[in-house]
């Protein structure tokens, strides 16, 4: 366990980071009022629904990028650390890997497509 002080626009947080668990957060003293109403977070977008043939498991995107290329298509075999879709981010090209081997279930993007970080890309059976 590690104990942690943050200061978040002048509002100042003790942390305690458990490893393999959650985090606790406490305030360390009451913030001063705000000068304006905060502004409320802004809504996620919502996740788009995974292909009728979808499998269990996910292919997700390390970075934020664009999706350069496919590599592979749905029914094809796949080994472990064998690239599924490759995107591009900061003018390179990153390879998103199958975490296991198995057999492409879905496909949940196409060339082109703007993605953030941790989207599915793809499933795997």
């Amino acid at each position: 366990m590690k104990n942690y002080t943050i200061t978040v626009n002048g509002n100042t947080y003790a942390v305690t980071v458990e490893e393999g668990a959650g985090a606790g957060v406490a305030p360390v003293a009451a913030p001063a009022a705000p000068k304006a109403a905060p502004k409320a977070a802004p809504a996620a977008p919502k996740a788009a629904a995974p292909a009728a043939g979808a499998g269990s498991v996910k292919v997700e995107a390390g970075a934020a990028g664009k999706v350069f290329k496919l590599e592979k298509k749905v029914g094809d075999a796949v080994k472990a650390g064998e690239a599924v879709v490759i995107i591009e981010a900061m003018k390179m090209e990153i390879p998103v890997v199958a975490p296991q081997d198995g057999t492409v279930a879905s496909i949940d993007v196409a060339v082109g497509d703007a993605i953030e970080a941790g989207a599915v890309l793809a499933t795997l059976n």
